[in-house]
């Protein structure tokens, strides 16, 4: 097992993982079996980390997440305080349904934000935003902003978390990284 990463006393690691350089794992946290932490991730206090689930490099997972089998995130995903993945779709107590669990992909440099619930099988597109108390019932676009419950698209967002403004040509430009990108239909594109 890497031992190059930190870990709070009262955090529990089971065996057969694997966990990157320089990342940390705060208080009361449970990091199940079987699972991938990627280096430089931030898994704050009270988080589950379910078997299988995959985390990229620099994931922060902010207090009060579970992750559960089934999840994947990529590189530079944020998910906000007490956020929430499902991996059923109808759930009972009564009913085994663990051969059912449904795979959901959070894509590179998405942000989920505090309270939101993702509904399992509904992938994140790279750089989306989900708003706080979003609830995700069907996939998001790259780059798309959506809140509510359920929740709509109201427009795009920059990879630096800016939200965009298309002029009549469809071009919109980053206040912050002033990288350009360009409406096409229902999708945008980042221009080189």
């Amino acid at each position: 097992m890497n031992t190059s990463y930190f870990a709070h006393d009262t955090a529990v690691i089971d065996d057969h993982c694997s966990i990157g350089d320089n990342t940390k794992i705060w208080h009361f946290s449970h990091i199940m079996s079987n699972y991938t932490i990627g280096a430089h991730c931030n898994i704050g206090q009270n988080v589950v980390v379910s078997p299988q689930v995959v985390l990229g490099k620099n994931v922060k997972v902010q207090n009060n997440v579970s992750i559960y089998t089934g999840v994947i995130c990529e590189d530079d995903v944020f998910l906000g305080p007490s956020m929430v993945f499902t991996n059923v779709i109808n759930p009972r107590s009564a009913v085994i349904r663990k051969d059912e669990y449904k795979k959901t992909i959070v894509k590179k440099g998405a942000s989920i934000g505090a309270n939101a619930t993702i509904v399992c099988g509904n992938d994140i597109g790279e750089y989306a935003l989900i708003g706080a108390g979003s609830v995700v019932t069907k996939p998001v676009k790259p780059y798309a902003l959506v809140v509510g419950n359920p929740s709509k698209q109201i427009g795009w967002i920059s990879a630096y978390g800016h939200r965009l403004h298309f002029d009549d040509a469809g071009i919109a430009v980053c206040p912050e990284s002033h990288e350009k990108y360009k409406l096409q239909g229902d999708s945008i594109e980042k221009l080189s």
